[in-house]
């Protein structure tokens, strides 16, 4: 893995962009957290232990997590129910800093939304933040496996005829980092839960990213920050 210090940035090439959507390019941790604090504790659970495994996962996976005697069966229907709760509750939904800069800058390169929201969901949030929805994305509905499985970056990949190990991964869960990495692809964490998680390289948040075109068709990814190690 290549190192840097924090004021050199570090040019990544790539041929497209796979973005997360929660905690990387919308600001949702609003509502997320009222709905999981609620459900946390109508379920006898202490809210800060669920918060520390919500992010970037289906809500399924984080009720098997959390629940490990109940049915898949049960998880995926109150899932059903919380998906319904979240999309209709819009309040504090904001892009992260830089992100409508952002989403221009790549408007004419490939690039693909890899969500583990569903199409309301994802289309309610992207709504509130005032973002474009990518042509190409990849949701819930999309993919048998939840992230940390590499299943909805592979098949972003595939939708946009991208090697996987030309792609690079916006992300910024442990989640959503270990399934960038499954998939071959190098990951860019996003914001104050990332670092931890071993990303390629590390932002604060999408104001620290530029990106140009090349002449053969791939873009540089210039990062202003590289604390990863």
């Amino acid at each position: 893995m290549p190192t840097s210090t924090a004021t050199e940035p570090v040019v990544l090439t790539a041929r497209a962009l796979l973005l997360d959507m929660d905690g990387t390019i919308v600001n949702s941790d609003a509502v997320v957290e009222r709905c999981w604090r609620e459900w946390a504790v109508s379920h006898g659970l202490d809210p800060r232990e669920v918060l520390k495994v919500v992010h970037g996962r289906q809500g399924y996976a984080t009720m098997a997590i959390l629940l490990p005697d109940r049915s898949m069966e049960e998880n995926r229907a109150e899932n059903t129910v919380m998906l319904a709760r979240e999309t209709a509750d819009t309040e504090g939904v904001v892009p992260v800093p830089g992100a409508p800069e952002f989403m221009a800058a790549i408007a004419g390169l490939p690039h693909a939304l890899v969500t583990s929201a569903d199409v309301a969901l994802a289309t309610a949030r992207m709504t509130a933040a005032a973002l474009p929805m990518p042509a190409v994305r990849v949701t819930a509905e999309s993919v048998a496996d939840s992230k940390p499985h590499p299943e909805g970056f592979l098949k972003g990949a595939a939708a946009l005829g991208v090697d996987p190990a030309d792609c690079i991964v916006l992300e910024d869960s442990a989640a959503g980092i270990a399934a960038g990495q499954a998939a071959g692809m190098r990951v860019i964490g996003v914001g104050p839960r990332a670092a931890a998680h071993g990303p390629t390289a590390h932002v604060p948040d999408l104001t620290a990213l530029r990106v140009t075109a090349a002449p053969d068709g791939s873009f540089h990814v210039a990062v202003d920050s590289f604390p990863a190690a």
